[in-house]
């Protein structure tokens, strides 16, 4: 099956502005983030979508395909429904949204949430890892409990699922899953999500997939290993991702930093 690739990078984020220009080990966030999908060496053409020149330029730059999308989406889904739409990108079987802040994100990942789709079982798919109880505690940690097919029953910032009774502590922690920022979809079900208005479950957790599964499309959770280092969204996350680049590449023989 033909898979297209997109990967979103909008300029304003508030809380980590300028984001898909921000250094990773010397290059921009974006620029790492299409790298990292181009080394799995997947079967699928891959194009950086952004609504800003000056991302685009970096991205050209260092090799990548680019499209210009507009800048008022109010999700990386929307923007990547407009980059599948575009005469130049049509005639895929799947699209697969890989998020520009998860340079860490690995191919496992991305080859699960297609592989739900391809496989027809699911109109969308997604990832997530198995989760540690301190997850629970973090609205910055995105949480899915899923039904026995894999089907994804609900997205939340929350602590899902919630411990009522202390005594199931241990069946709970089975149940912990941490959602991996990576969607795929037929271009069906991807037109049909963007075509949505902004549902209020959305709007109040902020996770764009609940739109989707409030108007009751189904979406498959592949269960990949965890990815560590997850999406960067704040100055601090950024700190992390870097200093797991410094450790994970340090300088050649003779050369510094």
């Amino acid at each position: 099956m033909s898979a297209l690739i997109v990967i979103p990078a909008r300029i304003g984020a508030t809380r980590l502005p300028r984001k898909p220009l921000r250094l990773l080990g010397g290059l921009p966030l974006i620029v790492r983030v299409w790298e990292r999908v181009c080394a799995m060496s997947l079967d699928a053409r891959i194009v950086i979508a952004t609504d800003a020149e000056e991302v685009a330029a970096v991205c050209r730059a260092a090799g990548a395909e680019v499209t210009m999308t507009r800048a008022d989406h109010p999700s990386g889904t929307d923007r990547v429904a407009e980059v599948a739409a575009q005469v130049a990108y049509r005639g895929h079987d799947v699209v697969v949204n890989v998020q520009g802040d998860e340079p860490y994100i690995n191919a496992d990942a991305v080859r699960g949430a297609a592989a739900l789709v391809q496989s027809g079982r699911f109109a969308l798919g997604t990832a997530a890892s198995l989760g540690l109880p301190a997850i629970l505690a973090s609205p910055d940690v995105v949480k899915v409990v899923t039904d026995t097919a894999g089907r994804a029953l609900y997205f939340s910032r929350s602590a899902i699922p919630f411990l009522r009774d202390p005594a199931d502590m241990g069946m709970r922690d089975t149940l912990l899953k941490q959602h991996i920022g990576v969607y795929a979809y037929t271009p069906a079900a991807l037109q049909r999500w963007v075509s949505l208005p902004p549902h209020p479950l959305e709007l109040v957790e902020r996770l764009e997939q609940l739109r989707a599964l409030a108007d009751g499309l189904a979406m498959g959770v592949a269960l990949v290993a965890p990815v560590r280092g997850g999406g960067i969204d704040t100055e601090a996350d950024l700190d992390r991702a870097n200093l797991r680049w410094t450790e994970t590449n340090p300088p050649a023989p003779g050369t510094t930093r």
